[in-house]
């Protein structure tokens, strides 16, 4: 397990375990690949992320994680694995999400991509992210330079 203080300061506990922190998790992140590329979103208000959000009444982690991308990016998923769980213990609460990988089949334009502008396409994540105004706070501690280092070894569920 690893602990650390993300942007805002908050306590954060990252594990690769099997959901450590919570069985049914209220949230989702989804680290995306399609066509060698990362497929990232653009939020409104935070900025370049990958997609993510909550798990709906009556929805699994992983259907949260399939509905997200597709709302967000307009991408259909071709495998999902499991990398991770995150907890954060915020100032008025804690959040714990599950971190997956997914292998984007395809992109399809949408209408509407609900919070967000859409997808965009990336060949690589910028060197300074962590300071790079463009991307938001969820891009800039640990648990995306840790999970991305899972994933390059394949060593996820």
């Amino acid at each position: 397990m690893i602990t650390f203080q993300d942007y805002y300061q908050n306590t954060v506990r990252l594990s690769f375990a099997f959901q450590p922190f919570s069985q049914s998790p209220k949230h989702v992140w989804v680290i995306c690949k399609y066509d060698g590329k990362w497929l990232l979103t653009i939020h409104k208000r935070r900025g370049i992320e990958f997609p993510g959000g909550k798990v709906e009444e009556g929805e699994t982690p992983e259907q949260a994680a399939y509905r997200e991308v597709m709302e967000e990016t307009g991408a259909s998923i071709r495998a999902l694995k499991y990398v991770g769980q995150y907890e954060v213990s915020g100032k008025a609460e804690t959040i714990i999400k599950n971190i997956y990988f997914a292998d984007i089949e395809k992109i399809q334009k949408k209408e509407s991509y609900f919070e967000t502008d859409g997808p965009i396409l990336l060949t690589e994540l910028p060197e300074n992210i962590q300071t790079n105004e463009k991307y938001s706070f969820m891009m800039k501690d640990k648990v995306l330079t840790e999970s991305i280092k899972k994933i390059g070894k394949g060593d996820v569920l």
